[in-house]
């Protein structure tokens, strides 16, 4: 069975790997603060995961999710990555991040940046415009009506498919807006970001995107 590693372990990255476990992966999980912090949401999760530093978890994990907070994006380890697919999480708020001009300039996007930091790495957007919460409560079988659909953008065709495959595992259509250049389109203050919308839906919504908000 796949191991999903897991760099972040705040409210999207702890729901992520509720739904992973849901669908059978086996989840090791890291954040800032060291394994032991995580001894509660371990026993919660139960025994297909266990805690561990980042390093670890991105050297277990077949493919890596990436949920930290942009502003300590240098602090995710580049080597344990290398070769792997890395979904990313990753949203841009100024408030907590500070100022990046080139996002702020739309001259690159966060799923971009993360690139840039893991070069080795196939990076593809994920989890960045639902609410944590709506990870676990949102998700439907394949084929229910109404199934919410979230984005994914790759400039790896097997990652974007591998995140393809993970949502709809754990309960989610996918509208692929590949390549990572076009990843703004369901960042935040867009049309997509945060909204229960089908995949027909979120095809109306992404060329609605301005992009600079």
């Amino acid at each position: 069975m796949t191991t999903l590693g897991i760099i972040g372990a705040g409210h999207i990255g702890s729901q992520v790997a509720r739904a992973a476990i849901s669908a059978g992966y086996d989840v090791v999980i890291a954040n800032s603060r060291g394994p032991e912090t995580l001894a509660d949401l371990v026993a919660e999760l139960g025994p297909k995961a266990r805690a561990a530093t980042a390093v670890e978890a991105g050297r277990a994990g077949d493919v890596v999710a990436v949920a930290v907070p942009l502003g300590a994006l240098d602090q995710v380890p580049v080597e344990p990555l290398d070769g792997k697919i890395v979904l990313d999480a990753n949203n841009y708020y100024f408030e907590r991040d500070g100022r990046i001009p080139a996002l702020d300039e739309g001259t690159t996007t966060t799923s971009q940046l993360v690139q840039a930091h893991l070069p080795g790495s196939k990076v593809a957007k994920a989890f960045n415009h639902i609410f944590a919460r709506e990870i676990t409560s949102d998700a439907t079988p394949s084929g229910t009506p109404g199934r919410r659909a979230l984005a994914t953008s790759s400039d790896f065709p097997e990652a974007a498919e591998f995140a393809t495959r993970f949502y709809d595992e754990v309960g989610f259509d996918t509208v692929d807006v590949s390549p990572l250049s076009e990843s703004w389109r369901v960042e935040r203050d867009r049309p997509a970001y945060v909204v229960h919308l089908t995949a027909d839906e979120l095809r109306e919504a992404l060329p609605k995107a301005n992009r600079v908000p």
